[in-house]
């Protein structure tokens, strides 16, 4: 796992202004997910909140911006498993992984920069929830304004899916559709598009994707029950 460790401290990065030496080489960006295990049983909802203070955070104290930007959206495309998306991002921004992973990480200028796990992968034992708010859906538009389209989504397996969408439907809704058609639970799925988690209620309208995107579908199957 390179760097990597399943602890809940965060690592800061090396400050600007006060690099650090690069190290020589630059590997390729590994396409296995990092396993760990979170001190405590954590919900969808914990994990989303520790990563949104990370990403929020990490940029106002040190680094450059852009390439914490950078490193956000490759995260987001590695979880989903398109690594040459994540690659490419990483190339763009000059961006080398010694050991890699994106656990630690310089940029072109030899800043040191270090994503602590839970930014990458969500821990074995995560819980699974259901909240009121992201249950209660908002009403069925009228059948006049429902035109339909083929929407993309791609699966954390590697599998694309087309499913029938129109603008008005919610995320909620979609995702019961991709249950009747491959058999995933509504409460394994995790929506994002464009680097950005969809809740439930969120329609489709709201996120401006047009027929021809594609939606990233993390599946978080929870592990069998051990005897």
């Amino acid at each position: 796992m390179g760097n990597c460790v399943g602890r809940q401290r965060r690592e800061r990065p090396a400050a600007p202004g006060h690099p650090r030496k690069r190290a020589g080489r630059n590997e390729p960006l590994k396409k296995e997910r990092l396993k760990w295990k979170s001190d405590y049983p954590m919900t969808d909802g914990q994990l989303r909140s520790k990563r949104d203070e990370f990403w929020d955070t990490a940029p106002a104290f040190e680094g450059r911006k852009e390439i914490w930007d950078a490193l956000k959206a490759a995260a987001y495309a590695a979880e989903a498993n398109d690594h040459e998306l994540a690659q490419a991002i990483l190339d763009g921004a000059s961006i080398t992984l010694p050991h890699g992973t994106l656990c630690e990480c310089y940029d072109e200028l030899g800043n040191r920069y270090q994503l602590p796990i839970y930014c990458l992968s969500p821990p074995v034992n995560l819980l699974l929830e259901h909240t009121e708010e992201e249950t209660l859906e908002p009403p069925e538009p009228p059948p006049s304004m429902r035109r339909e389209f083929p929407l993309k989504v791609r699966l954390s397996t590697g599998k694309d899916v087309r499913l029938s969408a129109s603008l008005p439907d919610t995320v909620g809704q979609l995702k019961r559709q991709l249950h009747a058609q491959e058999g995933i639970e509504p409460s394994w799925q995790r929506w994002f598009f464009s680097g950005k988690l969809l809740t439930d209620r969120t329609r489709l309208q709201e996120t401006k994707i047009q027929k021809d995107f594609v939606i990233q579908v993390i599946i978080n199957q929870p592990p069998p029950p051990q005897d």
